[in-house]
C-alpha cells in the first residue's frame, strides 16, 4: 500500500504529520499509511491523545494490551513498535513484554487487565458474565473496563491496517513467531 511522504505532504496531511512528530518524535510508517485518508489519521491521533491524556490506565498497561493484541493478530509491525515502546518508554522488562504477548503478568493489576483484554480479543467482545465479574473482583471499575475495550479496539484497528498495508517495519524487528 502507498505511504504518504511527509516531506511532500500538503494540507491536512502535513499538519497531521507535524502533530504526529511532535507527539512521538518520529513519524512511523503506519501513520504514513493512515495519511492516505487524513480523516483516519486525525481520528487515530485524537483517540490516542485523549485516552493517553484523560484515561486512567498507565502507559505500561497500554503497551501490554497492545502487545497482546498484536500477538493475537500476528502483526509483526505492531509487535515491533510496542516491544520498543514498552521497554524504552513504558519501562517494561523484556520478560514482562514477552509475558504480555501471552496475556500474562506477575503484577495482579496488569494480570487482571490482560485477562479482560484477552477475553475481549478472543471472544470478539462477547465476554462472559463470569469474566466481567472477575474483572470487577480484581479491582477494575466499569470505566476501566470500558477503557480496556477501547484500547483493544484501537489496537485491533492498527494491527489490521498494518497487516493489510504490509507496512515496512521501522522499529527493531519482533516477529509473532518468536
Amino acid at each position: 500500500m502507498h505511504i504518504v511522504d511527509p516531506e511532500i505532504a500538503t494540507g491536512e496531511a502535513a499538519q497531521l504529520f507535524a502533530a504526529t512528530h511532535k507527539a512521538l518524535g518520529v513519524i512511523p510508517n503506519l501513520a504514513k499509511v493512515m495519511a492516505n485518508n487524513p480523516a483516519v489519521l486525525k481520528g487515530y491521533l485524537g483517540v490516542v491523545g485523549t485516552l493517553g491524556a484523560e484515561g486512567t490506565l498507565p502507559a505500561d498497561l497500554l503497551e501490554r494490551i497492545a502487545l497482546l493484541v498484536a500477538q493475537e493478530n500476528k502483526c509483526d509491525y505492531c509487535l515491533s513498535e510496542h516491544s520498543f515502546r514498552g521497554t524504552k518508554v513504558a519501562g517494561l522488562s523484556a520478560l514482562e513484554t514477552a509475558r504480555a504477548r501471552r496475556g500474562e503478568a506477575g503484577d495482579p493489576r496488569a494480570a487482571a487487565v490482560l485477562a479482560l483484554a484477552s477475553a475481549v480479543v478472543r471472544d470478539r467482545g462477547a465476554v462472559s458474565d463470569d469474566e466481567l465479574a472477575t474483572a470487577r473482583h480484581d479491582g477494575l471499575s466499569d470505566g476501566q473496563i470500558v477503557e480496556v475495550v477501547a484500547h483493544v479496539a484501537l489496537n485491533v484497528f492498527t494491527t489490521y491496517l498494518a497487516n493489510v498495508a504490509r507496512v515496512d517495519i521501522d522499529w527493531p524487528l519482533v516477529r509473532h513467531t518468536d
